[in-house]
């Protein structure tokens, strides 16, 4: 039974218990599909608050394909972030893909792939947004610095953009136009957190802020690793900022062009991302005093708004329609 972690440290070991209990050198064992599933379910119901409110939105048959995919998600993440040797890491990431490689010519072992290969053949979902993914986990492993927003924006479609792409197959709406849309979102949302997590980054000698948007500001790498909210530092990440609410907005039109369960969770995430942005900017553009964060009580708020647009939305459409037919 999966328990509640209470920290990051708690989070941690939480993870590494798992990992010698159902990693690589662990005893072999036979999971059904049911308990995968439900493996899968307490996996994610025990992590971040977003998530979980997310979620509520789903349609019941296809929230389990959701926890299914986030486990996936979650456990390739700890495998890159939550592991201290490099060589030690990039091993586990291969012999996660062999294990989701199973799910498309075999039966994989670990209960998240045995619970994914049941998502994978509902949605026809291919392999390629996977192993995507762990393509970017393995390159977090080795690349440390960018030079340019062009290095930084390839990394983001397989770090970021991957995970809408496979909620889209869950949608029934993969046509390439969504596609487009959607990685704008997704790339939006992964420099958003960029921009949030530079102190944070910059602790574990991370800057994802590329070289060509800093050097103009008269940023060094010396700044950057200093942690300390200079002006420059300040002007280019407001400049960074800028730029990434404009990606929000070119991908707004993909709350048009899917089912309404998955319109609002997008319309949510659009929401979360730009709210991150906005507590960015209230500090002044300052995230190494203190971390931005949205509070509890502004979830609740960026939910009620996407509830409500999407509302009013949804009655603005039909009226047009009658109109129309009138």
């Amino acid at each position: 039974m999966l328990q509640s972690a209470q920290s990051t440290n708690a989070a941690v070991t939480f993870f590494q218990t798992e990992l010698s209990r159902l990693g690589p050198q662990s005893p072999p064992t036979t999971w059904s599909v049911a308990d995968a599933n439900q493996y899968c379910r307490l996996w994610a119901r025990r992590s971040y608050e977003n998530f979980t409110v997310a979620s509520w939105l789903l349609p019941p048959p296809t929230r389990q394909d959701f926890y299914n995919v986030y486990a996936y998600c979650r456990w390739a993440d700890n495998l890159a972030d939550e592991v201290d040797d490099r060589e030690t890491s990039l091993s586990l990431l291969a012999w996660w893909q062999q294990q989701l490689e199973l799910c498309y010519s075999g039966r994989p072992a670990h209960p998240v792939l045995v619970a994914l290969q049941q998502t994978i053949r509902r949605h026809h979902i291919p392999s390629t947004p996977f192993l995507d993914l762990l393509s970017a986990f393995r390159q977090d492993q080795c690349v440390k610095r960018y030079d340019s927003d062009e290095q930084l924006l390839d990394y983001c479609t397989r770090s970021a953009n991957p995970v809408g792409r496979i909620l889209l197959h869950l949608a029934g709406a993969q046509e390439e136009a969504n596609l487009i849309l959607s990685d704008q979102i997704c790339t939006g949302l992964q420099l958003a957190n960029f921009c949030q997590d530079m102190s944070r980054d910059a602790a574990m000698n991370r800057i994802y802020a590329p070289r060509s948007r800093w050097e103009p500001y008269g940023v060094d790498e010396e700044m950057l690793l200093a942690m300390q909210p200079t002006e420059q530092l300040r002007s280019m990440l407001a400049k960074w900022v800028g730029d990434t609410r404009l990606l929000f907005d070119s991908g707004r039109p993909l709350t048009d062009r899917v089912p309404q369960w998955l319109a609002t969770d997008i319309d949510l995430f659009i929401r979360g991302g730009a709210a991150v942005l906005d507590a960015i900017e209230r500090q002044q553009f300052d995230v190494w005093t203190r971390r931005p964060r949205i509070s509890k009580f502004q979830k609740v708020q960026l939910l009620g708004r996407s509830l409500i647009s999407r509302l009013f939305g949804r009655v603005r459409r039909v009226r047009n329609v009658r109109g129309a037919d009138a």
